[in-house]
């Protein structure tokens, strides 16, 4: 290659990668090039936000009717229900005659359940196609027990027995059901008794939102537990409710034209998606294109290799966020347009995917503040502290699981926070934010002074360790990236072989100033100890 062509490759290079770093507006400027990017994510950042809310709002229905009938069948088949649970679990018995009345009170009331319930609800199959409650009983197989003489004899091994009620078979009179040997219960080798059975309703109030109605299949059981055998029985309510297709639907009105609106809008949210994922995905295709003509000619002209950091310069994270949101936005759309279809009911999933990219789409809306030196603070007072932030975080997570195990051993049977390992640490990290000290400290049983000094002392240690230490040395971190990042906003950010390469072209004036924003500020050089191996990338 003679020197006119090195020259002129050199020139071309240059200013590929001086307009590839160029923000929409200097690249509007330079060549009139359309930022067609920037208006997609602007549009996407409207269009997904609204199908956001209208799933939402939507979902809050089927949430709120989920509850509400959940609700309404506690009160239904539970005897003596208060409207409050008293704990993990609904209501609790004491005595054997509340035990069987309990039993027998939700039998009847499933036998008489179109009589007495509010809502649009029928009966079920349930997993053999068969149309009634089933009640199963789970006990040891054999065993006698004598607290007097303190002796016990029991085979551990488990039995369970079940019998079908159909409605024939219990509306007969008088009814035989209850006088069966099968509800003569041995309370000392009982575990549980589970009454299990389906219903199905309609959520009719979709159709004042214009939507087409859900129908339900809700499968309860009430789950009598006696594992513990301390003479309280504890009785839970699960109900585990599943949207299905309604099989005939005539529904008079605009609420179909309302559903094929819905449907085109979200095949619209999915074409503007799938733009923006082919111009995000070519975009990462010609910066890597792009690298490799600069590390070629770099390594030809200056004979050696260019450091890592000006390597990752050509690697928009923000390209990647863009492209993990568009695939979520685009996966979860068309789960809605089924759901909205009534062909799916994986409202979870759904929302998830949607709520999870609406973030992402709104965190990439700093890529273009960040063109901006005065918004671009917080991106590079983040990416400064990121590394030195988690060795810290991993160093006092180890001091913080300490302290999770012990709390919960010693204190887990005085103590409800203490209880699990899932709650113990929950409570911690409430402490550590000065949530509820009072009530920590003050909910401790006295019942061994031993535990109570050790409580204290643990408190005490625990929460002086993390405020004053452990959570200061956590903020100090931070406010030394940010104070590092003023000092190179005012004296100028140390420069990559990159930058310096720019800086050699004919504009030379240009490039003298304080590093551009859209330039990574990554220092390659050899720095102090006192700056730990800082990376700033933009």
């Amino acid at each position: 290659m003679t020197p006119l062509d090195s020259e002129a490759n050199e020139k071309c290079l240059r200013e590929d990668l001086k307009f590839y770093f160029m923000s929409p507006c200097e690249k509007y400027r330079a060549r009139h090039q359309i930022p067609w990017k920037l208006g997609l994510q602007i549009l996407k950042i409207v269009m997904v936000t609204t199908q956001l809310v209208r799933f939402g709002l939507g979902n809050q229905l089927v949430v709120a009717f989920k509850e509400d009938n959940n609700v309404a069948f506690k009160h239904l088949f539970l005897k003596g229900y208060s409207g409050v649970d008293e704990d993990d679990y609904s209501c609790s018995v004491y005595t054997q005659e509340d035990f069987y009345q309990s039993i027998f009170f939700a039998i009847n009331q499933y036998q008489h359940l179109k009589n007495i319930s509010l809502a649009t609800l029928d009966y079920g199959e349930n997993e053999e196609d068969e149309i009634g409650l089933k009640v199963c009983k789970q006990h040891y197989k054999i065993g006698t027990m004598l607290p007097l003489n303190e002796t016990l004899n029991i085979d551990k091994d488990i039995e369970i027995d079940c019998v079908h009620l159909d409605l024939q078979a219990l509306s007969e009179s008088p009814p035989a059901w209850n006088q069966s040997s099968f509800f003569r219960l041995e309370f000392y080798r009982l575990l549980q008794v589970e009454i299990s059975f389906c219903l199905k309703g309609i959520d009719l109030q979709t159709i004042h939102s214009r939507e087409l109605p859900d129908c339900y299949v809700f499968q309860n059981t009430i789950t009598f537990d006696n594992k513990a055998h301390s003479g309280k029985i504890k009785i839970y309510f699960d109900s585990d409710a599943n949207i299905e297709e309604c099989k005939d639907l005539n529904i008079s009105g605009s609420t179909q034209k309302n559903t094929q609106y819905a449907l085109v809008f979200d095949a619209f949210v999915i074409l503007v998606c799938l733009a923006s994922l082919v111009l995000c995905t070519r975009s990462i295709i010609l910066a890597l294109r792009l690298r490799k003509r600069f590390l070629g000619f770099f390594l030809e002209k200056y004979n050696r290799h260019v450091c890592n950091a000006g390597r990752w310069e050509f690697v928009s994270g923000w390209y990647v966020l863009v492209i993990i949101s568009d695939l979520m936005t685009i996966v979860g759309s068309i789960l809605k347009m089924e759901i909205k279809t009534k062909n799916l009911a994986s409202y979870d999933l759904c929302s998830i995917l949607l709520g999870t990219s609406t973030l992402l789409v709104w965190v990439g809306v700093i890529r273009y503040l960040g063109y901006f030196q005065t918004y671009n603070v917080l991106i590079l007072t983040m990416q400064a502290s990121l590394p030195k932030v988690l060795r810290f975080c991993a160093c006092a997570g180890m001091i913080y699981l300490g302290y999770t195990f012990c709390g919960w051993i010693v204190l887990g049977p005085y103590h409800e926070k203490f209880e699990n390992l899932n709650i113990v640490a929950e409570c911690l990290f409430s402490l550590v934010n000065g949530d509820d000290m009072f009530a920590t400290f003050a909910q401790i049983q006295q019942k061994s002074i031993l535990v109570w000094l050790f409580s204290r002392l643990y408190l005490y240690s625990f929460i002086s360790l993390f405020i004053y230490m452990i959570l200061s040395l956590f903020i100090a971190l931070i406010t030394d990236s940010y104070d590092t990042i003023k000092k190179y906003q005012q004296n100028g950010f140390p420069e990559t072989d990159l930058q310096e390469f720019l800086k050699e072209c004919h504009s030379k004036k240009e490039y003298q100033r304080a590093p551009s924003t859209f330039l990574s500020c990554v220092h390659c050089l050899q720095r102090q100890g006192s700056d730990d191996h800082l990376i700033l990338i933009n």
